[in-house]
Formats: structure tokens, C-alpha cells, sequence
């Protein structure tokens, strides 16, 4: 084993997630390719990003990696261990070292329980501590982490601001001293200048508990920010994925150029052509043949008709293209 498997946390081969759609609609039994044929790692300590339009299957790819969802077929292992099929008794061991922060915190928090009931749920569940003061210890312990003032324990969640919501949530995940923590647009709902708080928290919690993150955003802005490494997906596929540098500053997918055309900047030197896509998005449930982004590419020609295979561009950059050289 290299020492860059070695530091491969998430391993994921050829994973796939289809919904069935209910027969009436069809004459044939038909699925939602929400994640179709996916394949990638994510090393210890960095900060995975996935972007791209919404229904591309972001959010049900980090569930299927938790497991919240069972994959269709593929491959998920965690830190060596393949978790893809495994039995819910037998997850529990990996859930606590895996954990999830949604989209909005208000909707994510129970509004009958008081903060220090939210935090302390997760200790109870994985059975951590053997007494009730050690674990309302561990919640003021968590609560100053995420800096909220551990007063505010008998306090309820409409009693909090948006941003002091979202760091509950945040608190609530890291109970269980994770090593892997996923952010579902975690700050999407936010103010920009919350939005900035909250970002820069993850940033000094990753350095100092040593954390894994992967980030999902439709706003490059925040991927660019906060990321190592980004993957775009398309229509339950990873169309390209690369370091920070290489996606922002040399995309080399039609649909990446897109995307970054499309980021507004106040920068007057930038000169930016936007990349108007023709179309709509095709359907999940009858995607194309061969290339998804065939439709609305254009650059798209006859061979496009055919799956491109993943091409190594250097220093780890992959791109599925015909026409990425």
C-alpha cells in the first residue's frame, strides 16, 4: 500500500443510487439516476468540495456515503473498511466517526427540546459517558468549541439567530469527536457576513480537531474559500475534479467553464466571457447516451455519442471528455 492510500479516508468506486419511479408513469420499470457510475477518494484532513446546478445528485451522494440511503451498487469503503453493505447493527461503529450538517439549522433541530437535550442526544444514543454530568459537561465543552456561551443550555432553538442555530448543529455533530464531517450547503441559508463566521469556525475546527470535510454548495464563491480539492458533478455524474488551482484556474470540462462564467466578480481586470447553455438540464430518469452534457455542450460532435473516458490531465486533475485536451 503507498503512503497516498494510506491517507485515503473515503474510497469510493463506480457508486450508483436509483431511485425507482413508480410503474403507472412507464410502460418500462424505470429510475432517477441520481448518482450513476461515481468514483473518487477523499484524503485524511482535506476539504472535498462538490458543486453544480441543483438535482445533480449532490445531497444523495453524501447520504449514500453515510449510509443513510443504501447504495444501488459500487463500492464505499471508510479507512480501509468496505461499509457499502453493510448491515444497519453492524454501522454503528462508523456513523459516530461520520456525521452530517444539513442546509437549514432551524429545520434540522427538534424546536421541543432545549440545546443542551439537541447536543447531548448523539452521547446518549452511541452511549459515551456513564453519567449524566459528565455528559452535560461534554455539551458546555462543545458549546464553547463552536463559541456559544454554555449558559444558553436551557434555552430553546427559535431563541437563536440563524447563525447560532447553525452552530448547534455544528456542536450536535462534533459530540461524537467525528473524523469525517459532511456540510449539505451548510451555509447557504445564512446572511453574508454569518456566512463568512460560520465558514471561518470550520476552518479553525478542521486545524484543531483535525477534521475531514466534504462540502456541498452551488456557490463556487464558498467552494473556492474553503476547499482543497472540488468535484463537479452533472446529472449523477462527476464531469471533473482537481485541486482548487485546477478547477478555477484551468477548467477543463465545457460544463466547469460554464459554471465559473457564470460567478459574478468586482474585479474590473477580470475579463469573464459568459457561457450561455442552450436547454434545459435532460431528464435523470432518460438521461443521453454516451456524454450527459452532450445536449447542451457546444462543442458537442458524432463521437460524443459514446461515454468519455476519465482522462488524468496531471497532478490528479481527471476530466470525462472528448474534447478536454
Amino acid at each position: 500500500m503507498t503512503d497516498n492510500e494510506k491517507n485515503i479516508l473515503i474510497k469510493v468506486r463506480n457508486l450508483r443510487h436509483w431511485f425507482p419511479v413508480k410503474k403507472w408513469f412507464f410502460e418500462k420499470p424505470a429510475f432517477v439516476k441520481a448518482v450513476d457510475d461515481v468514483s473518487f477518494d477523499v484524503y485524511k484532513g482535506e476539504t472535498l468540495g462538490v458543486a453544480g446546478e441543483s438535482g445533480c445528485g449532490k445531497s444523495t451522494l453524501i447520504r449514500v456515503l453515510l449510509r443513510i440511503i443504501g447504495p444501488t451498487a459500487g463500492l464505499i469503503e471508510y479507512d480501509g473498511i468496505e461499509i457499502s453493505g453493510m448491515k444497519n447493527r453492524d454501522l454503528r461503529p462508523f456513523r459516530k466517526n461520520m456525521q452530517i450538517v444539513f442546509q437549514d439549522p432551524y429545520s434540522s433541530l427538534d424546536s421541543r427540546w432545549k440545546v443542551g437535550k439537541i447536543i447531548e442526544e448523539p452521547l446518549v444514543i452511541n452511549r459515551l459517558y456513564r453519567t449524566g454530568a459528565e455528559r452535560k459537561d461534554r455539551v458546555r465543552q462543545l458549546m464553547e468549541l463552536v463559541r456559544l456561551n454554555p449558559s444558553y443550555v436551557d434555552r430553546y432553538p427559535h431563541e437563536f439567530s440563524g447563525g447560532q442555530r447553525q452552530r448547534i448543529v455544528i456542536a450536535r455533530a462534533l459530540a461524537t469527536s467525528p473524523k469525517l464531517l459532511m456540510c449539505d450547503e451548510a451555509v447557504s441559508s445564512l446572511d453574508v457576513s454569518v456566512r463568512a463566521q460560520i465558514l471561518n469556525l470550520l476552518e479553525s475546527l478542521q486545524d484543531e480537531l483535525e477534521l475531514t470535510y466534504m462540502f456541498i454548495s452551488h456557490d463556487l464563491s464558498v467552494i473556492e474559500h474553503i476547499c482543497d480539492r472540488v468535484a463537479i458533478m452533472y446529472l449523477g455524474k462527476i464531469v471533473e475534479i482537481g485541486s482548487k488551482d485546477d478547477i478555477f484556474n484551468d477548467p477543463r470540462h465545457p460544463y466547469t467553464k460554464a459554471l465559473l462564467s457564470a460567478v459574478p466578480t468586482i474585479d474590473d481586470n477580470t475579463q469573464r466571457v459568459r457561457i450561455l447553455l442552450q436547454g434545459d438540464i435532460p431528464s435523470p430518469v432518460n438521461p443521453p447516451e454516451g456524454c450527459r452534457f452532450r445536449t447542451r455542450c457546444q462543442y458537442v460532435s458524432e463521437i460524443c455519442r459514446v461515454d468519455p473516458e476519465t482522462t488524468d490531465m496531471g497532478n490528479g486533475h481527471l476530466v470525462s471528455c472528448h474534447h478536454c485536451s
